[in-house]
């Protein structure tokens, strides 16, 4: 069975800047900083593949390919998290312990 092939990330400047700042910024939550880092690794010239992203970055091979993929259809906001299905809070967030 064939390997299938990544898609290729090409990153203008604006976007790479972008990128740069979300992944180094103090208040990004650390699974947004891992999806930044997984774009910014797969937008250099050297084309890696998503299992090098994933050894180099400490994620499975899935996780590489899943925001990969996500990026390529729909851009930055591709990266954020997909609403989650069920019963929405009842408490907010900055009042839960």
């Amino acid at each position: 069975m064939p390997t299938p092939i990544a898609p290729r990330i090409i990153l203008v400047q604006n976007a790479c800047a972008d990128l740069q700042a979300l992944a180094r910024a103090h208040s990004t939550s650390q699974s947004l900083v891992l999806r930044a880092r997984i774009i910014l690794r797969a937008g250099d010239p050297d084309r890696p593949t998503n299992l090098k992203i994933s050894r180099e970055l400490g994620c499975s091979n899935l996780t590489a390919g899943k925001w990969r993929r996500r990026y390529q259809e729909l851009g930055f906001a591709g990266l954020q998290d997909a609403s989650r299905p069920g019963r929405p809070r009842t408490i907010a967030s900055p009042t839960r312990v």
